[in-house]
C-alpha cells in the first residue's frame, strides 16, 4: 500500500483530527469527495523539483524507479539533475546544429532520459545531488540564465566564424559549477553504491532496464492514426517520435497499463481552471465559470499553484465530455500547451463513479493535503493529456500490433 493511501487510513484509525478523520480517502479537509481505490501501484516518496523547469527529469525518473521496482530490483533514488546536466549538452549541440534558431531552455521531455542513460548512463541520487550552489533546495535562475547567454554567444562563432573544441568544455564547465564536478569524460567517474563501485554506464547496466522498451503514445489528427510522429512542441528538441492512437484507445491504453500493474509519466497541460494543486485536483467541470482564481503562483508553472475557489473542489460535479476534435482544435489553437509532467500511479473512483488517475507531481509534500499528489479525472485526461511515457509491454497485443510494436 502505498504512502498516500495508507497516511489516510492510519489517521482515521488512530482518531488523528485531519482531513483523513472521516475514515474515507478524500482531497482535503471539508470535502464531500469520497474516493475507493481501484489500482495503486508502488513508487519512491514525492520529491521536490523548486525553482526550475525540470519536470520532466523528475517525472520520468520516478516512471523508471517505479519500474525498477516492478520488475524486482528493488527502490532506487536516481539522480535527476545528472540527467539534467548532460541533457543541457545535447540542447547546446541540437542548438547550434540549428545556428542558434532552435530551442534551449530548461524544460525537456520523457525521452530526454533514455536519450542520457544510453549515451552517458545514470547514477543514485546520493552520488550527483545537483546543489553545489549553497541551497537546500534547486534553483536554476541563475545557471540557466548563464548558460542561455553563453550558448547565444557561441552561436555567433566570434572566433574566427567557427567553432572551437572548447566551447562543450567551457558550457559543461557552468553546468558543474552549480550542480556538481563531473570529469570531461564520464567513462573515468568512479562512485560506489550499496558497498560496490561503478561508473554510470555500468551502474546503468546493473539496473538492467533496456531503453529500447519504452515509448511515447499520444493521440492528434494532425498525423494518421497508429503511425509514429515527431510531437511539435518546443520542449522536444532531440526530435522523438510518439505513436499516434484515436483517443478512446488511448485513453484505454493508459487505464489497462494501471490496472496491469504498469505506471507511466503523464505530460499534460496544467493550465486548465479546472487544475487546482492546493485542492489535490485536476477536473472539467461543465461550466468552468463557477472556479474563480485568487491571487497568483507561478512559483512551478503559470500560476496553477493559485488558490482556486470553487464548490467543484468541495464535492463531484458533473464533468465535460471530450470528442477528438475538441482536443485536436485545443491543441491547434494552442489552448492545450506542453506545461507539466508528472507521473500516474494508481487509479481511484469517487462516489458519483467518475473515475481519477492518482497522480504523482514533484513540487514536494507539503503542497496540499494529500502528500504532494493529486486526482485527475478521466475526462481531464483525455482532453489535456500531451502525451505519455510508457513501458510497451503495457499495451495489449492487439494494441502492439496495430502499431508495428514486437
Amino acid at each position: 500500500m502505498n504512502k498516500k493511501v495508507q497516511s489516510i487510513l492510519v489517521a482515521s484509525v488512530l482518531g488523528v483530527s485531519s482531513l483523513f478523520s472521516q475514515n474515507k480517502i478524500t482531497n482535503k479537509k471539508g470535502s464531500d469527495y469520497e474516493f475507493t481505490v481501484v489500482k495503486d501501484l508502488e513508487e519512491n516518496e514525492v520529491q521536490n523539483q523548486n525553482r526550475t523547469g525540470t519536470c520532466w527529469s523528475f517525472s520520468s525518473l520516478s516512471f523508471f524507479e517505479s519500474e525498477l521496482i516492478r520488475t524486482g530490483k528493488g527502490k532506487h533514488n536516481l539522480s535527476e539533475m545528472f540527467i539534467v546536466r548532460n541533457a543541457y549538452l545535447g540542447k547546446a549541440e541540437n542548438y547550434l546544429r540549428y545556428y542558434g534558431t532552435f530551442t534551449f531552455g530548461p524544460g525537456g521531455a520523457f525521452h530526454d532520459i533514455p536519450w542520457v542513460i544510453k549515451r552517458f548512463g545514470i547514477i543514485p541520487e546520493e552520488a550527483y545531488k545537483g546543489l553545489d550552489y549553497g541551497t537546500e533546495r534547486h534553483n536554476h535562475d541563475e545557471m540557466h540564465a548563464m548558460l542561455e547567454a553563453s550558448v547565444k554567444a557561441i552561436a555567433k562563432k566570434p572566433q574566427n566564424g567557427k567553432l572551437t573544441k572548447s566551447w562543450k568544455k567551457a558550457l559543461m564547465g557552468i553546468t558543474d559549477a552549480y550542480l556538481g564536478d563531473l570529469p570531461e569524460d564520464l567513462e573515468t567517474m568512479k562512485f560506489t553504491y550499496e558497498g560496490k563501485e561503478y561508473t554510470p554506464k555500468s551502474y546503468a547496466k546493473s539496473l538492467d532496464l533496456n531503453m529500447d522498451d519504452y515509448i511515447s503514445l499520444t493521440s492528434y489528427t494532425h498525423h494518421p492514426f497508429y503511425s509514429k510522429f515527431v510531437l511539435e512542441v518546443q520542449d522536444n528538441w532531440a526530435l522523438q517520435s510518439s505513436y499516434n492512437l484515436p483517443l478512446d484507445e488511448f485513453m484505454d491504453a493508459m487505464e489497462d497499463a494501471i490496472n496491469g500493474g504498469y505506471t507511466f509519466a503523464w505530460g499534460a497541460d496544467i493550465s486548465e481552471k479546472g487544475f487546482s494543486a492546493r485542492d489535490a485536483l485536476a477536473i472539467l467541470p461543465e461550466d468552468p465559470s463557477t472556479i474563480k482564481q485568487k491571487g497568483t503562483d507561478s512559483k512551478y508553472f503559470n500560476n496553477a499553484g493559485a488558490e482556486k475557489i470553487s464548490n467543484a473542489f468541495l464535492q463531484p460535479v458533473k464533468e465535460k465530455v471530450v470528442t477528438q476534435k475538441e482536443r485536436q482544435e485545443a491543441f491547434d489553437n494552442q489552448e492545450t500547451t506542453d506545461d507539466h509532467g508528472m507521473h500516474i500511479t494508481g487509479i481511484v473512483k469517487d462516489q458519483k463513479g467518475t473515475k481519477y488517475f492518482v497522480v504523482k507531481n514533484s513540487w514536494g509534500t507539503t503542497y496540499n493535503q494529500c502528500d504532494g499528489y493529486f486526482y485527475a479525472s478521466f475526462p481531464y485526461v483525455r482532453y489535456k493529456t500531451m502525451n505519455i511515457q510508457i513501458h510497451k509491454d503495457a499495451l495489449s497485443k492487439k494494441l502492439k500490433k496495430k502499431l508495428g510494436i514486437k
